[in-house]
């Protein structure tokens, strides 16, 4: 069996756990069962499985079988995963609306330069995006995106899925995405645009994107109220 099996199944057993058709702490059906239902080998389904472990949505529990681990309580964001904000919200079942709150075109200087990492000189598109989650304002994204790469780009398209218009509309191949993670203090803006609901500081994800031809592309800053905050990444401990 190909890749494109065991990854089928994979996506299809993580939809109905995301749909909570497996809740969580349930146990998956046996490897015969799931066998059965798909068609395929045991190595196949063990494949599929795999994945999910390394997704942090199930675990291996010796002498019963595979058990649900995943929960939607929070905002999960996948700390190793290159997924846009719609994806991620699409992910956790939350109803979202995306605003955009300012738009316009600039040209790095030296001081964004130093900031963004993006050359001086580069055309880019600055925008602040208001996320609302369930009609709670809790997170400002601040985009800086290279128009030579991100081209065309307009209020109307930021709002919905900018990922979406780079891969599928412009055709341009996202490869990777390097992420750090800070604290810091909430800003003039952060108190005008975000529910802070008392907090005076948020979780920011300061994130450098690149293509496949190795061009950065994107700084981003998504700033998020720290209550609603989690970044998760899934490990096994070899012995």
């Amino acid at each position: 069996m190909g890749k494109a099996v065991y990854h089928d199944i994979y996506l299809e057993l993580k939809k109905e756990i995301d749909e909570d058709h497996y809740a969580f702490k349930e146990m998956l059906p046996t490897e015969h069962v799931l066998v059965e239902r798909f068609h395929c080998s045991r190595n196949t389904v063990r494949r599929a499985i795999s994945e999910l472990v390394k997704d942090g949505y199930v675990q291996s529990v010796r002498g019963k079988g595979v058990m649900v681990i995943h929960q939607h309580e929070s905002i999960e964001f996948m700390f190793g995963g290159v997924e846009s904000m719609k994806e991620s919200l699409t992910r956790n079942h939350k109803t979202f609306q995306t605003k955009v709150v300012h738009f316009e075109e600039l040209t790095v200087d030296a001081v964004l330069s130093e900031k963004t990492r993006l050359p001086i000189g580069t055309d880019v598109y600055y925008i602040k995006r208001l996320r609302l989650v369930e009609d709670e304002a809790l997170i400002l994204d601040v985009n800086y995106f290279d128009r030579e790469v991100v081209r065309d780009l307009t209020p109307e398209k930021a709002a919905q899925s900018i990922y979406e218009y780079i891969e599928e509309e412009l055709r341009v191949k996202i490869v990777t995405s390097k992420r750090y993670i800070v604290v810091e203090k909430a800003l003039t803006d952060d108190k005008e645009y975000l529910d802070l609901a008392g907090y005076d500081c948020l979780a920011v994800v300061k994130n450098y994107a690149y293509d496949a031809d190795g061009t950065m592309f994107e700084y981003t800053e998504s700033r998020h109220r720290p209550d609603r905050f989690v970044f998760f990444d899934s490990a096994q401990r070899l012995k």
